[in-house]
């Protein structure tokens, strides 16, 4: 049995097919009239890829870009938990203002849950994972397989197709 769930933490890679995984956030989140925090992980560039950046921008317009990249991910995350409200759940049984909140961060994926996951307090972490081979599963492993092992909190774990 879970314990009281008031916070959730649902990673996504908002990749096709991760909804399922959203849909059970939410389930849980009614069941236990929680809040959510959605958070999408953006993995940093390699030192080439920034080198090569640079190159072509001054830092002031590279972080004028940065910063207007992440408010537009962010905004299109709000659009997406707005739609998947709208179509997917009950007009009897909406989600409360502010109960889903977005949140976009940058870093080595696993670590930033795990980080996310302590500053909320979250209660439960709420999580996809993709099929991949057994071998790239044993030799690489997963983020949810690092978020599972480096934690103390409940992991849910929603196979995605």
């Amino acid at each position: 049995m879970l314990p009281d769930v008031k916070k959730i933490l649902y990673a996504s890679d908002i990749e096709e097919g991760s909804r399922p995984a959203f849909r059970s956030a939410v389930s849980m989140a009614k069941k236990y009239d929680a809040e959510i925090t959605f958070l999408h992980v953006i993995e940093p560039l390699s030192a080439s890829a920034k080198s090569i950046i640079k190159t072509m921008m001054n830092d002031a317009a590279l972080n004028e870009m940065h910063d207007a990249s992440i408010e537009n991910l962010k905004s299109k995350l709000v659009e997406r938990i707005q739609r998947f409200c709208e179509t997917e759940l009950d007009a009897g049984e909406p989600m409360k203002e502010g109960q889903i909140v977005a949140r976009v961060e940058e870093g080595p994926a696993d670590r930033v849950i795990l980080k996310v996951a302590e500053q909320i307090d979250a209660d439960l972490i709420v999580m996809g994972t993709r099929t991949h081979s057994s071998v790239g599963q044993f030799l690489l492993g997963s983020t949810a397989n690092r978020v599972m092992h480096h934690t103390k909190k409940p992991v849910l774990i929603i196979p995605l197709k």
